[in-house]
């Protein structure tokens, strides 16, 4: 691998789609939930059903479209990451995340992610969640996501060098959830193999449950696709 001195760095929030396509073989596909996986396998407990339920209820008088992404964030986005933590994943905001390939760096602040904790550190990130900007500060949101999803299946690459690595993501827009699953390959070559999938937008007002089922799917999901 070249020295760091000679790559080329690039930070998240400033990638675009002809920086992505440098750096990667992208190949994108828009899926339905159903094919990850069936509503009925994620089981909500009675204390979830209510805990969204008062999620919801703190939503619906406000019109979200009018609220800063800082309000948004607390009163919708993070309260979800919570409820899908699990044992040793935690969910974790403003998080440094820096990944070196054999050609370019990448490096930024992701706005969360759930990971594997240790001694109190984010040890490896598996879930990334950027909150996309809206108005004249808007940019598309996916490409920061990419090189976010990029970095994170790196790391885990680090910790379990298998030929594949199968990572989550997805990005807010006021109170809107678009999730990504990405499986990239040849993580060690020049130009990495990056499959990306994308369901539609769900809105929390109204399917907080289904957007609670797919975090705690990706969640339920980190020890099998370790081995991957």
């Amino acid at each position: 691998m070249e020295t760091s001195q000679s790559l080329k760095h690039y930070l998240f929030s400033e990638l675009t789609l002809k920086d992505i396509r440098c750096l990667v073989t992208l190949k994108e596909q828009r899926v339905m939930l159903d094919t990850w996986f069936r509503d009925e396998q994620i089981i909500l407990s009675e204390e979830e059903r209510q805990q969204l339920g008062y999620i919801v209820n703190r939503l619906l008088p406000y019109e979200t479209t009018l609220m800063n992404e800082a309000t948004i964030w607390g009163r919708a986005v993070y309260p979800l990451l919570l409820m899908a933590e699990r044992d040793d994943l935690q969910a974790w905001a403003e998080v440094p995340l820096e990944a070196e390939f054999s050609n370019f760096e990448l490096h930024g602040i992701a706005d969360a992610v759930i990971g594997k904790c240790q001694a109190g550190v984010m040890d490896a990130p598996y879930i990334v969640v950027i909150e996309g900007k809206r108005g004249l500060e808007g940019k598309n949101p996916r490409f920061q996501l990419y090189g976010e999803l990029l970095a994170v299946a790196r790391l885990n690459w680090e910790e379990n060098q298998q030929p594949a690595k199968t990572v989550f993501g997805c990005y807010t827009i006021a109170d809107n959830w678009t999730f990504l699953r990405s499986r990239i390959t040849d993580i060690e070559q020049d130009v990495p193999q990056m499959s990306i999938e994308s369901t539609r937008e769900y809105v929390e007002r109204i399917e907080a449950e289904t957007i609670l089922k797919v975090l705690k799917y990706m969640v339920s999901h980190y020890d099998a696709l370790q081995d991957q």
